[in-house]
C-alpha cells in the first residue's frame, strides 16, 4: 500500500496548508537517507497519497518543513522542521501519520 500524511494546526484549528512534506527512505546498508516523495499539503492540509505504493519494509522520515507556513501567518515558532521517523513492518499495509502541529510544539500517531 502507501504513505499518507495531513496536517492540523492545532492554535487555529485548521488544516496546514502549503507546507512541504518529504519523504525518505533509510538505507540499512549505511543508514544514510534517500528522499522517494515530496508534495505540498492541500487546503485539507493532506498530502494523499506521499507515497502511492510501498516498494519495502524499512525505517522511514517524514519531513515536514513548517517554517515558511507559521511565517506567512506572522507567528513566531519554534520548530522550523519537524521530522518524524517510523517503521514499516509490511509493505502492504498503509500508513497514515498525522501531524498536529503548533507554534511551540507537535504530536503525532498512527492514523487508519
Amino acid at each position: 500500500m502507501g504513505i499518507s500524511t495531513h496536517i492540523l494546526d492545532t492554535t487555529r484549528g485548521k488544516p496546514a496548508a502549503g507546507v512541504t512534506v518529504s519523504l525518505e527512505l533509510r538505507s540499512a546498508a549505511d543508514g544514510s537517507w534517500r528522499r522517494v516523495a515530496e508534495g505540498v499539503t492541500n487546503e485539507d492540509g493532506r498530502v494523499k497519497p506521499l507515497l502511492e505504493t510501498l516498494a519495502a519494509a524499512g525505517t522511514y522520515r517524514i519531513r515536514f518543513e513548517v517554517e515558511s507556513y507559521f511565517k506567512a501567518l506572522g507567528t513566531e515558532a519554534f520548530y522550523p522542521v519537524v521530522t518524524i521517523d517510523f517503521v514499516v513492518k509490511a509493505a502492504s499495509e498503509h500508513y497514515h501519520v498525522p501531524l498536529l502541529l503548533n507554534p511551540f510544539g507537535f504530536s503525532t500517531y498512527r492514523g487508519s
